[in-house]
């Protein structure tokens, strides 16, 4: 017969088990700092030396980091997604960029379809709130809180396409955002008709979302990043104008009178 004796479980090993899947659903973030070991002991209901044992097993497996005198940290696990060379290229090439904007629209706009049908209604109430503190952080003159919450508000609805696949390769691609590797999302705030424009955009993805709608989220998520892109294109178009503007006045002002 196929049968094997049970085993009981160690303590340790189910604390493993719990973190790995928190780490795995994203709940658990890359630079997260954990709770100290005594409340951390006391919420998983384990002895210290249990807790010590699982934590040491997940440290080498790479999904923990100790920090002396700071504490256990959720290991970068998104770091290795692209290699130092390979962001270098990705920073200094434009077509890199109009990729990039364009695996977001492919990815996010499936996102979406996906979040509208499958969201749980919390994760719709998550998304909701990500989106009430835009429209607050529009009023605000300086644009920094909007960009930072349009990154938010665009993680959310992955997040709640519930694909976990999906979640960490779209959490690394952000990682490049938010680090100005593509651009930078406060350039896209400068002017108040663009961060009307935004707003507008995302509210539709939103109400779409909260609508239950897959096929009008799909394309308000790829009507925005689309725009995003012809922004974006235009801006680089003004800046090379500019500069071939700044070369003339130089010229002129060089040149000799008859």
């Amino acid at each position: 017969m196929p049968f094997q004796p049970v085993q009981p479980e160690k303590l340790a090993g189910a604390v493993v088990r719990q973190v790995e899947l928190l780490i795995l659903q994203g709940i658990l973030r890359p630079g997260e700092r954990l709770p100290s070991e005594r409340e951390l002991s006391d919420r998983l209901g384990v002895s210290r030396p249990s807790l010590r044992e699982a934590v040491a097993e997940l440290q080498d497996r790479g999904l923990l980091v100790s920090r002396a005198g700071a504490g256990i940290f959720v290991a970068d696990v998104l770091g290795s997604a692209f290699s130092d060379a390979l962001v270098s290229l990705f920073a200094k090439h434009d077509a890199a960029l109009f990729d990039y904007i364009s695996f977001r629209r492919d990815m996010e706009s499936l996102a979406a379809e996906r979040a509208a049908t499958q969201a749980s209604d919390t994760d719709l109430a998550v998304i909701q709130a990500v989106y009430d503190k835009m429209e607050t952080a529009h009023t605000k003159r300086n644009p920094k809180d909007e960009a930072w919450l349009d990154a938010e508000f665009h993680m959310a609805i992955i997040e709640a396409s519930h694909n976990v696949i999906m979640l960490h390769m779209m959490r690394s691609m952000f990682e490049l955002l938010r680090e100005g590797v593509f651009y930078n999302r406060q350039m896209m705030f400068k002017q108040r008709t663009n961060r009307d424009d935004l707003l507008a955009q995302h509210r539709a993805i939103n109400e779409a979302l909260q609508a239950r709608d897959p096929a009008a989220a799909r394309k308000a998520v790829a009507a925005h990043l689309s725009y995003v892109e012809a922004s974006l294109k235009n801006q680089q178009a003004a800046d090379r104008n500019e500069e071939v503007a700044k070369l003339r006045l130089e010229h002129e002002a060089a040149r000799k009178q008859p």
